[in-house]
């Protein structure tokens, strides 16, 4: 019994992996801390778009239920959306333009413009910050195990040659130890790269959700601009 389940034990990723050479065993190593690494920040951000959608659609309801712009940011102009954060860039610029005499209304729109889009970009920087470490993962993870197999494969060449002994029952547990980091490149590679597509179409969402509602309050800001005339 002992002896069928031999060949079976030697084959098992613990058995592959203690029994891989020192180069082998790093470059697995590292590539199963990359894999901690990467479903760290799959589910960080996953769950961030999450709330902030969720937070996002509440915000916007009572952004288009509110009579009085300066009462709905006192009370709402604190929360963790990006939506307040452009409101707050909009009515900061938007009360220093009326504070002068004879305002140039058309320098006035370009600036709100420009801040609230300046904003809207800065927003996006911040939640798109270490998605670039899951496309970094998912282009060189692969490589990375296909070196430690293309290492493995030599190794087992050499210990083939110097026993002078090609026979299968040899020549198996070397190459599938070389092997086995190629599987852990790709089992690291496979989720970022995918996670990186759903994510960055997640962010691009977010990004046209708010450049709408940035082009909203900038009108509603410019008619207010049309009154102070």
């Amino acid at each position: 019994m002992s002896a069928a389940a031999a060949p079976s034990d030697l084959m098992s990723p613990l058995a592959l992996f203690l029994h891989a050479d020192a180069v082998v065993k790093i470059v697995m190593i590292g590539l199963l801390l990359a894999s901690v690494w990467t479903w760290g920040i799959i589910i960080t951000h996953a769950l961030r778009l999450r709330r902030l959608n969720r937070a996002s659609d509440s915000f916007e309801r009572d952004f288009a239920a509110a009579k009085d712009l300066d009462a709905f940011h006192a009370s709402r102009g604190a929360d963790p959306v990006p939506h307040a954060r452009i409101v707050s860039a909009g009515l900061d610029e938007w009360r220093r333009s009326v504070r002068v005499k004879a305002a140039d209304r058309s320098g006035a729109r370009e600036r709100l413009s420009t801040v609230m889009n300046a904003e809207v970009a800065g927003e996006l920087d911040r939640l798109g910050d270490r998605l670039n470490i899951l496309a970094t993962v998912g282009s060189v993870a692969p490589f990375v195990g296909l070196f430690g197999t293309v290492w493995g494969i030599m190794r087992s060449f050499t210990a083939i040659a110097g026993a002078n002994n090609t026979s299968l029952a040899v020549v198996a547990p070397g190459i599938a130890e070389a092997l086995f980091a190629t599987a852990i490149g790709l089992f690291a590679a496979i989720p970022a790269v995918i996670a990186y597509n759903r994510l960055t179409h997640g962010l691009d969402r977010l990004e046209a959700r708010l450049g709408r509602f940035a082009d909203r309050f900038h009108a509603t800001l410019s008619r207010e601009l049309e009154l102070e005339g």
